[in-house]
C-alpha cells in the first residue's frame, strides 16, 4: 500500500472512532410517553424545570433481613449506565448476587406538578415475574420543595407488588426546582416611594453637607433652603390657624363699655333732689 493510501485509512479510522466516541458520550435525555408532537408545553417546562438534578446521581441502600438487601441508583433524565444502553433511570443491583434490574426507563417518562412538588414516573422497567401479574415494573419519584437544596435526602418509601396490576416502587426526595417562583415584583406604589424617600434623603444629606462644608453655615442655617422652609412653615401655620380656629372671625369684646343708656338713667337721678319739695 502507497504511503498516502495508508494515512488515509489511518485518518479515516480515527475518523470512525472518534464519531463512535462521541456517540457514546453523549447522554440520554428523558423522552414522554407518546408522540414527539403530543408533548405538551408543561412536560417540556417541567423537564426544564429537573435540568439541575440531571448531573447528580442518587443512591439508597434497603436491607430487609437477610432476604432482601438492595441498591436502588437513580438520575434525573439520564441512563444511570450509558454504556449498557438500556434507557435505565432507576436501577435495583441485588447485593448478595450483583444481578441488576432496571425499575424504570427514562424513555418512557411522565411527568407532573403540583403547586410545591413534582412527580417523576419512569415505565417500562423489567417484568415482575410472578408478581403483580407480570407486568413491567415503574418508579415513581415523589419532588417535593426545599428552599435552599439542590437535592437531598433521596429514600424509598414502599413498593406496591402485591396488586394484580399497577404496581410501583414510590420514591421521595426534596429538592429546590420544585418550589415555585418567588414573587419578588415591587408595585408601581412601592417603586415610587421608594424613589421619593431616595430623593428626599439626597435632598436633605447633600443640602446639608454643602450648607456646612462649601457655604460655612451653623445651626440650623445648615438646613438646605432654611429660609424658605421656615416661611412655608408659617404659612402652613396660618392656614391651619385660619381653617381650624374655634372662636368666630368677629367676635365682641369680653367687656362692657359705658352705654348712653346708663349716663341717661344716672343723668335723672341726679336731677331728682334738684326738685322743690
Amino acid at each position: 500500500m502507497s504511503p498516502p493510501c495508508h494515512t488515509s485509512a489511518l485518518l479515516l479510522v480515527f475518523m470512525t472512532l472518534a464519531v463512535a466516541g462521541a456517540e457514546q458520550s453523549e447522554e440520554r435525555s428523558c423522552d414522554v410517553i407518546g408522540d414527539e408532537s403530543s408533548e405538551s408545553q408543561m412536560e417540556k417546562a417541567l423537564l426544564k424545570k429537573l435540568e439541575p438534578l440531571s448531573h447528580m446521581r442518587f443512591n439508597v441502600t434497603v436491607e430487609k433481613g437477610k432476604t432482601e438487601n438492595y441498591v436502588y441508583h437513580f438520575r434525573v433524565c439520564r441512563e444511570v449506565n450509558s454504556t449498557s444502553h438500556d434507557f435505565g433511570g432507576l436501577v435495583q443491583t441485588d447485593r448478595q448476587n450483583g444481578k441488576t434490574t432496571v425499575i424504570g426507563r427514562i424513555n418512557e417518562t411522565q411527568v407532573f406538578n403540583g403547586s410545591d412538588w413534582i412527580m417523576l414516573i419512569y415505565k417500562g422497567g423489567d417484568s415482575y415475574g410472578r408478581h403483580c401479574s407480570g407486568e413491567k415494573r415503574r418508579a415513581v419519584i415523589m419532588i417535593s420543595c426545599k428552599r435552599g437544596v439542590t437535592a437531598s435526602s433521596f429514600s424509598i418509601i414502599s413498593e406496591e407488588r402485591e396488586k394484580e396490576q399497577e404496581c410501583f416502587y414510590l420514591f421521595e426526595m426534596d429538592s429546590s426546582v420544585a418550589c415555585p417562583a418567588e414573587n419578588s415584583h415591587l408595585s408601581v406604589g412601592s417603586i415610587l416611594l421608594i424613589t421619593f424617600v431616595s430623593l428626599i434623603a439626597v435632598y436633605i444629606i447633600g443640602g446639608f453637607l454643602y450648607q456646612r462644608l462649601v457655604v460655612g453655615a451653623k445651626g440650623m442655617e445648615q438646613i438646605p433652603h432654611f429660609a424658605f422652609w421656615q416661611d412655608l412653615g408659617n404659612l402652613v401655620a396660618d392656614g391651619c390657624d385660619f381653617v381650624c380656629r374655634s372662636k368666630p372671625r368677629n367676635a365682641p369684646a369680653a367687656y362692657r363699655g359705658v352705654g348712653d343708656d346708663q349716663l341717661g338713667e344716672e343723668s335723672e337721678e341726679r336731677d331728682d333732689h334738684l326738685l322743690p319739695m
